[in-house]
């Protein structure tokens, strides 16, 4: 089997995999975006719109609204909400070139996981630090940061020369589109981290519409976000995931710093009255710290409260 990738489809094109796959089309890869009906046609009429350092250009790509289309690539970016991991990947399954490697770039701690249990090819996850938006159906924005960090799914797979080979082929695939990629030894303390993160900032965001300089700029919301960050990592210790508070605690403040305009996917999503996923994120914690009986009561509460707004939808609870 080549180490190499040749081929890319990226399953849920939405800002984020629309935002990498511009970024590999752009470097000259074959890249093919499946995503919604009217990003997909804005795509093939117009081209998909890269707006990114004060700069807009137009990256011509391969769109597609069926997961068919993700047959022949021997990479596939697995890109959507952690909601639709499940019933996604079971459909997937059975259009995976069998030497595929699929990479989850998704929120949450539980994506990879669940996506192996329906797929026979190797499956990695990776923590995504990257600010995007898609303002419209064809246009995406980039905020800043893009940096993935990636790693072996379970001890097994990390004792695999072949994975180790093709972590490192990925490492480079990305380098030649400008994307900086890091091995991690331990991708699961990696993904706690951004769970931190998530909870941190998104339903605060969302709730209150606003970027993280808002949040950042008022001491009560800090205070807030500390005790959040205080709950992940009590729970993160409960799972035997090593998760140090101070670390945490200042990887938490530079989030705002190195994004200050950026609204939350949440934020984004409520604004858009769509479903979130909160559910994985401070509904995760929540859960989780029930069933290991670790107090979350802070992210009860923002869980509890952006799933009351989502039930205002009308059917979107």
């Amino acid at each position: 089997m080549s180490e190499s990738f040749h081929s890319v489809a990226v399953v849920g094109a939405g800002a984020v995999g629309s935002y990498y796959g511009a970024l590999l089309a752009r470097a000259g890869r074959r890249v093919t975006l499946i995503g919604r009906r009217a990003h997909v046609q804005a795509i093939e009429r117009d081209g998909l719109r890269l707006e990114m350092a004060g700069r807009m250009e137009v990256v011509r790509v391969a769109a597609s609204v069926d997961l068919a289309a993700a047959r022949g690539a021997d990479l596939v970016l697995f890109c959507v909400k952690s909601s639709d991991t499940d019933a996604v990947a079971r459909e997937l399954a059975p259009h995976l070139d069998a030497g595929a490697l699929v990479l989850s770039l998704q929120n949450g701690v539980e994506n990879a996981a669940m996506i192996a249990q329906y797929v026979r090819q190797s499956v990695v996850p990776a923590v995504v630090y990257v600010a995007t938006a898609m303002p419209q159906p064809g246009c995406v924005r980039h905020h800043g940061g893009g940096n993935l960090v990636i790693g072996a799914i379970d001890a097994a797979a990390s004792r695999d020369p072949a994975l180790a080979r093709r972590l490192q082929a990925l490492v480079e695939f990305f380098a030649g589109a400008a994307v900086p990629v890091r091995i991690a030894d331990d991708v699961t303390a990696e993904l706690w981290s951004k769970l931190m993160v998530n909870c941190a900032y998104n339903a605060i965001s969302g709730l209150a519409q606003a970027n993280y300089a808002r949040l950042a700029a008022l001491p009560a919301v800090r205070a807030l976000q500390h005790a959040i960050v205080r709950e992940v990592v009590a729970l993160a210790a409960a799972e035997h995931v090593a998760l140090p508070l101070g670390p945490s605690l200042e990887a938490m403040e530079r989030i705002a710093v190195a994004m200050p305009d950026q609204f939350s996917s949440t934020a984004q999503d409520m604004a858009r009255r769509k479903p979130t996923e909160i559910d994985h994120l401070n509904g995760f914690v929540a859960r989780r710290g029930r069933e290991r009986g670790v107090a979350t009561p802070v992210n009860q509460t923002l869980h509890a409260l952006v799933k009351l707004i989502e039930a205002g939808y009308g059917g979107a609870a």
